[in-house]
């Protein structure tokens, strides 16, 4: 299932890309593993460098769904949750994270093609809301957000 979900996250990823955003996409699935709510990024779409797939799911668990089945959720993204979207996962409650691509990598992909660094610091996500079950970053999906960064980056 995780292959199917991180799948899905790289999908959505490319479909931010082509819409103007940064390649970001996120999908979050109940208990019973059903997908229960999927988002891309929207920053440039949206005028909102808040919004943020990760965000967008954390707000949508906290208006929808009771907090034991918010604890029982899995959170697939295809990048680790900057601090403000870690933040809001943890204040929601949402279960584990699997991510494909890191922070730390995409912070050294960047750099390598010149691009400038995050407005905010590179932290893992445990830093932020220590206690999670975080797994990550997932080969061969890491690799092909290298490839959606890349050309986001030559835009």
């Amino acid at each position: 299932m995780t292959t199917e979900y991180l799948r899905r996250c790289v999908e959505l990823a490319a479909e931010a890309l082509e819409a103007g955003d940064h390649p970001f996409g996120s999908v979050l699935a109940g208990p019973d593993g059903a997908v229960l709510a999927e988002e891309r990024n929207r920053e440039v779409t949206a005028a909102d460098p808040t919004a943020h797939p990760e965000l967008a799911l954390a707000r949508w668990a906290a208006a929808n769904l009771p907090a034991g089945v918010r604890a029982a959720c899995t959170v697939y993204t295809s990048g680790e949750h900057c601090p403000m979207c870690a933040a809001a996962h943890g204040w929601v409650g949402l279960g584990p994270i699997v991510y494909a691509a890191s922070a730390e990598q995409l912070a050294t992909w960047r750099a390598g093609w010149g691009q400038p660094a995050s407005p905010v610091a590179v932290l893992p996500i445990t830093a932020i809301a220590p206690g999670l079950k975080v797994t990550g970053p997932v080969a061969p999906f890491d690799e092909q957000m290298q490839r959606l960064h890349r050309r986001a980056a030559s835009r």
